[in-house]
């Protein structure tokens, strides 16, 4: 349906056989991307960092899902991903910016992820101001999930660089 032009000048990902809308990015969504690609990019290759653009799903899920996440870092650069998408395990970290879409994104886009063995796997919580870190897929699920407050640091794993969760948050509202 996609290829037959249905669905153009519309934002959509598939998950598990669904079509679920990308509604437009509100500013807080937004600044929360920046956030975290300013602090990427102070030690990743550019062509690494992929923002909101498609990866290839393992198994039988590779029929169903296509997911787009926020941010996605690439292992490596390796000239197939001219002709497909990196798959899950190509990749050293996926990230999901969540206000509206927070169950979603620790439930199923987290099986999703696990079963195509993305190694690492972040939800920046926008409401609850935290990062959950999802960490060793064993094909299933992580094995190794941990909350960090805004007052916490993080890093990717095997990565020196680190971060206050709280750098990677928009400011808050007056008053919130």
């Amino acid at each position: 349906m996609g290829e037959s032009g249905l669905f153009d000048g519309q934002r959509y990902e598939l998950i598990d056989g669904d079509l679920i809308d990308k509604m437009g990015q509100k500013p807080r969504h937004s600044s929360a991307i920046q956030l975290l690609l300013d602090w990427l990019a102070t030690f990743l290759r550019g062509g690494l960092i992929r923002v909101q653009l498609p990866i290839e799903a393992a198994g039988e899920d590779r029929e169903w899902s296509e997911p787009e996440p926020d941010i996605a870092i690439l292992v490596e650069l390796i000239a197939e991903h001219d002709e497909r998408h990196p798959r899950g395990d190509e990749l050293l970290l996926a990230v999901e910016v969540a206000d509206s879409s927070v169950s979603f994104d620790l439930t199923r886009k987290a099986i999703l992820y696990a079963r195509s063995g993305v190694r690492e796997y972040w939800v920046l919580d926008l409401i609850r101001r935290m990062l959950v870190v999802h960490r060793q897929p064993d094909g299933t699920q992580y094995r190794h999930i941990h909350m960090y407050s805004e007052d916490e640091i993080v890093s990717i794993e095997g990565q020196e660089e680190k971060v206050l969760v709280r750098n990677l948050l928009p400011k808050r509202n007056v008053g919130g």
